[in-house]
């Protein structure tokens, strides 16, 4: 499996209207979409930064991921995303070599990408995304 880049690193938020004015205020930043995922419980905004972007996210309820994250957590980084070239090889790799995974098998996120999350236990306490590059 091969990492392409790092897609997105993405940000829980209570408030995503608040964000987004702060990132358009400090950093001249502004959304290039803004999407609801029912599926992920989620209200999306994606931020391009250079080749990359910043995504952030606000639960549509507590008891969504991204709900009971901000709750046990509070607001900050939730998880990084790495684009790859082929989200059905890079799943039979990890299975492979006995990672953990939240999807065995692909999904559908923000922007229509097909995705797959990794459990934090299999690295360093960090939950990975996986995107397939389009």
């Amino acid at each position: 499996m091969r990492l392409v880049n790092i897609d997105h690193v993405a940000i829980a938020v209570r408030d995503l209207d608040a964000a987004l004015a702060e990132y358009e205020r400090q950093y001249h930043v502004r959304a290039e979409y803004r999407e609801v995922i029912e599926e992920q419980g989620v209200e999306e905004a994606m931020l391009p930064i250079g080749a990359s972007n910043v995504q952030l996210l606000r639960p549509l309820g507590p008891d969504t991921p991204v709900g009971r994250f901000l709750a046990k957590h509070g607001e900050g980084l939730h998880h990084i995303a790495y684009a790859v070239p082929s989200i059905d090889d890079a799943l039979r790799h990890l299975v492979a070599e006995e990672v953990e995974l939240i999807d065995p098998h692909p999904r559908i996120g923000g922007g229509g990408h097909r995705i797959a999350f990794v459990h934090p236990r299999a690295l360093a306490g960090t939950l990975v995304e996986l995107v397939e590059l389009q």
